[in-house]
């Protein structure tokens, strides 16, 4: 199974502002928080919304005390409420940006948002204005060392069976397309197998990207990272092509 190389070159770069670490932690504490809030149920055995989350608190390795403050917390009466909200826009030369944010204020959100699209030169467009760009899926992310003395062909044919559409290997991972609809049936074929990803969510992947100059494609990662450091926004999607050359520049400038 060949990997998904247009989601891979994009979420090279997505890897590398997650080193960003306090904001990892802050999204997916948030996860949890909203997890608990939407179900009242602070239970990972019984809420498989919030035992996603806290698998992917684990792969980002958040201290358990940390994981199980944020579960306590969103089970107070007096916690936060937040909203899931989306927005879709362009950057110039074409580039499409699609945001996930969660918040306890849509007014300061979607002002933060169109900010950054109008210093940018971009624009903040209609809800659903994207959706030909972007298909939905699952993807999932399993550590090589993990899966221990599996028997690794039987494996990779049980997963088929159960929905990877597509596998792409590294030396220390095995990463996971599959459909949006069969995201919750692969997540419990793992739990099935005893296996643990090390993330797992619903991901956008453009089936198109666009290439631009190196100048360019900088001011447009600039904006990217803009969006990314907003405390609302949970994820940013886009179909900025990664090109060689744009990589070594980015790796030079975290450098």
């Amino acid at each position: 199974m060949a990997g998904h190389s247009k989601w891979a070159n994009i979420k090279h770069r997505k890897g590398a502002q997650d080193k960003k670490r306090a904001k990892i932690f802050t999204r997916i504490l948030k996860e949890i928080h909203i997890a608990v809030k939407e179900t009242g149920d602070s239970s990972p055995e019984t809420n498989p919304k919030l035992r996603l989350a806290v698998q992917n608190a684990k792969g980002a390795n958040i201290p358990k005390d940390t994981i199980e403050r944020a579960i306590h917390k969103a089970s107070g009466a007096d916690s936060g409420n937040y909203e899931n909200v989306t927005y879709e826009g362009y950057l110039p030369h074409g580039v499409a940006v699609f945001i996930e944010a969660s918040t306890d204020n849509i007014q300061r959100t979607v002002a933060n948002v169109r900010s950054i699209f109008n210093k940018s030169g971009g624009s903040l467009g209609t809800n659903g204005s994207l959706e030909f760009i972007f298909d939905r899926k699952g993807i999932f992310t399993l550590s090589r060392k993990q899966l221990g003395e599996k028997n690794r062909e039987q494996l990779e044919l049980q997963l088929i069976e159960a929905g990877a559409e597509e596998l792409e290997k590294t030396d220390d991972l095995w990463i996971i397309t599959t459909a949006f609809e069969d995201f919750g049936p692969f997540q419990n074929k793992l739990e099935e197998l005893g296996i643990e990803a090390r993330s797992s969510q619903p991901e956008r992947i453009p089936n198109s990207t666009v290439t631009l100059k190196l100048e360019e494609a900088q001011k447009t990662v600039q904006a990217l990272d803009r969006f990314e450091e907003d405390d609302d926004v949970q994820n940013v999607f886009h179909n900025l092509e990664m090109t060689d050359e744009l990589e070594a520049a980015l790796q030079a400038e975290d450098n």
